[in-house]
């Protein structure tokens, strides 16, 4: 397995360096106190943050919290800063305010094993996903834009360490590489061969479990998991099994049609029915459902639910028992296990058994055991221990566009600049 064609923290000396640090510190925010709920991906930026103030360089940190999709997480770095100061052990200190003048006299002012967190990255209309989709700016174009004109000057070495973020072609994340040295950080570099592991070299058989809503991304990642030969068996939960069980022909009812219709997804139905036609003997879908029957859980094969009308007026909410067998037994034979995504809305007790049992059971397999995506870290936090996985990965939407074989704006602005820094070496 190659590794990534970037420099590394190792290939510098930053001792006196000022330094521009990008981590993907974005997280689960408490939608009435916005407080921070889970700190895996703070605690995953303090390798990189600790090796550059111990050994003596200026840090600037930039990060995001927040955007267009998801506005009500779009909250000031304050809690960030203090959260990186109790974890380093370095005082962190915080300015609100992006790159303005006051951030940038503030990293002028840096000493050697300082570090400050500027303002929240999403503050500027040229960082949020709705101007990179709408203005599609090339990295040298960006090289305009305020954040870049205002920091690029006043710094010597960017490290980004931010591969949750990998798949955001946005100035903080590709553009600084245009103009200043470059280097990966330690998170960057662990999410990249963790990955590639899963994807290049995966101990058979290969499991990938599938859940939670965010299907667009299961179903880019499958076709290619499956053609490639990366995955041995695919077990579906959460909207992804609904999507699959009607491809396959079960009917669930015009409840789950109706779902699925009002939030455009029905059009992976045709995609489900492709993937069955050609690896129906990798899938494993569920056999039977768990749904509410008078404020209770109720449970109900798909046989049962395909000849019954009213069933069929109920939404699925959670795998049942059967299913949840099923599936453990495979992941307790699995040399690999992959997963992204709830089995179902785990947040309810009532639904909680699916994801529960089988995250305790992914946390006990013998197998190599990659979890990724915020749901999926939460839900493995709130039911096993993150330190019983092989690997915990904090991407979520850049995992799966990783695994399904796309490329990445980050690592191709990495690749760029590790040509353009070795050549001058030489």
């Amino acid at each position: 397995m190659s590794g990534p064609r970037m420099r590394s923290l190792d290939d510098v000396v930053v001792t006196g360096r000022t330094v521009i640090l990008r981590p993907d510190i974005n997280s689960p925010i408490d939608g009435k106190t916005k407080r921070i709920i889970n700190t895996n991906r703070l605690e995953k930026a303090v390798p990189t943050l600790t090796h550059l103030l111990d050994q003596g360089a200026k840090v600037a940190i930039i990060a995001h919290q927040g955007d267009t999709l998801d506005y009500q997480n779009l909250i000031p770095l304050a809690e960030h800063a203090q959260i990186l100061s109790s974890l380093s052990g370095y005082p962190v200190a915080y300015i609100d305010d992006v790159c303005g003048p006051a951030a940038q006299q503030r990293v002028k002012a840096l000493k050697e094993g300082e570090a400050i967190l500027l303002g929240n990255l999403r503050y500027l209309g040229e960082e949020l996903t709705a101007f990179e989709k709408e203005v599609k700016l090339t990295p040298a174009q960006m090289l305009d834009t305020w954040l870049v004109r205002s920091l690029a000057p006043l710094a010597d070495l960017y490290v980004n360490d931010a591969f949750a973020a990998a798949h955001r072609s946005a100035p903080s994340m590709v553009a600084f590489q245009e103009v200043m040295e470059t280097v990966g950080g330690r998170q960057l570099f662990g999410e990249y061969e963790a990955l590639s592991k899963v994807a290049q070299s995966p101990a058979h058989p290969c499991v990938f479990f599938l859940g939670g809503g965010k299907i667009s991304d299961a179903f880019g990642m499958m076709r290619n998991v499956l053609s490639n030969g990366t995955a041995d068996r695919i077990l579906v939960g959460g909207i992804t099994a609904d999507v699959m069980l009607l491809a396959s022909g079960v009917e669930l009812g015009e409840r789950t049609r109706t779902f699925l219709a009002e939030r455009d997804l029905d059009g992976f139905i045709t995609q489900g029915k492709e993937l069955l036609q050609s690896w129906s003997d990798r899938f494993l879908l569920p056999t039977d459902f768990a749904y509410e029957r008078d404020g209770e859980r109720a449970e109900a094969t798909i046989e049962e639910i395909a000849r019954s009308p009213e069933l069929q007026r109920h939404l699925f909410v959670d795998l049942g028992e059967e299913t949840i067998a099923a599936y453990s037994k495979e992941i307790a034979n699995a040399g690999s296990v992959f997963v992204n995504g709830p089995a179902g809305i785990y947040e309810d007790e009532r639904w909680e058994r699916g994801t529960r049992e089988i995250w305790r059971t992914i946390a006990a397999a013998p197998g190599y055991t990659v979890v990724g995506g915020g749901d999926t870290i939460t839900a493995a936090e709130r039911f096993t221990s993150l330190t019983q996985y092989s690997y915990v990965c904090t991407a979520g939407g850049a995992m799966i566009r990783f695994l399904s074989g796309k490329k990445m704006p980050l690592i191709e602005a990495m690749e760029r600049a590790w040509q353009r820094d070795t050549t001058k070496q030489e």
